[in-house]
């Protein structure tokens, strides 16, 4: 009972909070079309097939902050799925959309339409979630994707926007972002989604507009690097044993 109390409550927020957060933002969304059709050609919105709820895909959409991509550039960098984007396609203007977060307005409409909510872990691609979202982690999948969450808190304070080198990305912050995504998942609760929302408009304001580039790790973020660091230490440990059992 609790557990379904919990569930409507939350749909009745996000559509509430989608509907009046969509008229309050209404203006911006010209502003930024038309900031985007001066800084790049190629449509306003960027749109990606993602992997929600149940593991059902969908399409997410957000304001595009790069220039459509080209072949002859050559480049293999992803921009999602757990690799740092391709900086050299970031448009100045799509910086600041990223930063600010404002690229992710148009995910309103999915909640809306029910494919994600406002706290939620990240949306990743279906390879993300074959390749992530396994094991332990698997459970992630059990609840709609989001805006907000303690996953990805921990990318906007501490991952791509700081760290640019993809191996030292992989090694110290998917890891930890794995781990918290589960975290919300086993914790998930009003306290929880408040805390996210909040810490979520406190980074936009500290990164986008007074610059800041240090942050603390919160309580959450400590707890899922113990436990990133115990499972390294339990896989060294099992290669270790298995190693010597070889001989």
């Amino acid at each position: 009972m609790r557990h379904f109390c919990y569930n409507f409550l939350k749909r009745l927020f996000d559509l509430m909070a989608a509907m009046v957060a969509l008229v309050v933002t209404s203006p911006l969304w010209l502003v930024i079309a038309i900031g985007i059709k001066l800084s790049s050609s190629g449509p306003v919105f960027y749109r990606a097939e993602r992997v929600g709820r149940g593991r059902k895909a969908f399409t997410l959409y957000k304001f595009r902050s790069m220039h459509v991509y080209q072949p002859e550039e050559g480049s293999n960098r992803k921009s999602e799925g757990g690799f740092i984007a391709n900086e050299a396609r970031i448009f100045p203007f799509g910086q600041l959309l990223r930063k600010s977060k404002l690229d992710e307005l148009p995910q309103l409409l999915n909640i809306l339409r029910g494919q994600m909510s406002v706290v939620g872990p990240r949306p990743i691609t279906v390879a993300g979630v074959e390749k992530h979202y396994v094991g332990p982690y698997a459970k992630v999948t059990d609840v709609r994707p989001g805006l907000a969450c303690l996953d990805s808190l921990f990318d906007y304070a501490h991952g791509e926007l700081f760290v640019k080198d993809e191996e030292e990305f992989a090694r110290t912050v998917v890891p930890v972002r794995d781990c918290l995504a589960a975290l919300y998942v086993e914790r998930c609760n009003v306290g929880v989604d408040l805390y996210c929302i909040g810490r979520t408009l406190r980074l936009m304001v500290e990164i986008a507009l007074l610059h800041r580039r240090e942050f603390c790790y919160t309580k959450y973020e400590e707890e899922a690097r113990k436990r990133v660091a115990c499972q390294a230490e339990s896989t060294e440990s099992q290669t270790a044993k298995e190693y010597a059992e070889q001989f």
